[in-house]
């Protein structure tokens, strides 16, 4: 008889406070053969409070080539694994990505434990638009790709989320001040922890705030409402007219540049805002 093919728990864990642990997760660590942890000695800290004892197996960005077989191998063999990360949940800008990918694969089925995530914390508190975002995880090193993703950051139409490591926060301002103007910016450190903040502004705002600033970041970026788009499929009919509204258009002709860019009768148009 084959013996039956373990499963891979994806489980996020606290970004700070351990009590945002879930009673999913505790069960599922509870019940595992194995946790795969990106630092073994951090998650053991988390075990411990928890009072589970399991064995741990290292996986982080450096061996995640080497040790991905071996825990394809364990999951073939019938072994259940608890996949966790040291805060938050895995594969979003953590290692988790590689193992996921190879899990699906290779048919084996793979269980998401959902807790903790520091962008969406930080989103749901900002008090910018959470309607559309964009999520960029931490913003390149490289000048050419860091460009890149700053011209990205100036020209989005919808929420900008990134991280950022405090050592390099001051630098990343300077880099924001070339672009950002006058846009809103929130600037999320210390989620979940004693010290939890959340500083509000513009750029030069947050700029004369951020001195001295410890702890994990996040970025939010208010949305580039002044910037055209060639294709307008890409945002909502309700997005195209506050587009035009802003520049101080009429209603009338709001609707007959609307119908104009997206190739179709002004009647169409009219009739989604009758009573706009």
């Amino acid at each position: 008889m084959q013996k039956e093919i373990g499963r891979l728990y994806v489980v996020a864990t606290p970004i700070g406070n351990l009590e945002d642990i879930t009673l999913r997760a505790i069960k599922v660590l509870e019940s595992v053969d194995l946790v795969v942890a990106e630092d073994t000695r951090h998650t053991l800290k988390l075990l411990n409070h928890l009072e589970i004892s399991k064995p741990l197996m290292s996986y982080h960005r450096h061996n995640e080539d080497i040790k991905t077989h071996s825990i394809i191998e364990k999951l073939l063999q019938g072994e259940n694994i608890a996949l966790v990360s040291d805060a938050g949940t895995p594969g979003i800008c953590d290692p988790g990505e590689v193992v996921i990918k190879e899990c699906i694969d290779r048919q084996i089925e793979v269980v998401p434990i959902p807790g903790a995530c520091a962008l969406i914390n930080a989103l749901i508190a900002s008090g910018v638009s959470t309607k559309e975002f964009i999520f960029l995880g931490f913003l390149p090193l490289n000048k050419k790709l860091r460009k890149e993703k700053l011209d990205e950051i100036k020209n989005a139409r919808k929420t900008v989320i990134f991280y950022e490591a405090p050592h390099k926060l001051l630098s990343t301002l300077d880099d924001l001040r070339e672009i950002l103007e006058d846009r809103q910016v929130v600037l999320a450190r210390e989620l979940t922890k004693i010290y939890e903040e959340f500083i509000r502004g513009n750029i030069n705002e947050i700029i004369s705030k951020a001195q001295n600033l410890k702890g994990e970041m996040v970025f939010i970026i208010e949305a580039n409402s002044d910037v055209q788009e060639d294709n307008w499929e890409d945002i909502s009919i309700e997005e195209h007219y506050k587009f035009y509204e802003k520049q101080g258009l009429s209603k009338k002709d709001i609707i007959k540049k609307i119908a104009k860019d997206r190739g179709v009768q002004k009647n169409e148009i009219y009739q989604k805002f009758v009573d706009f």
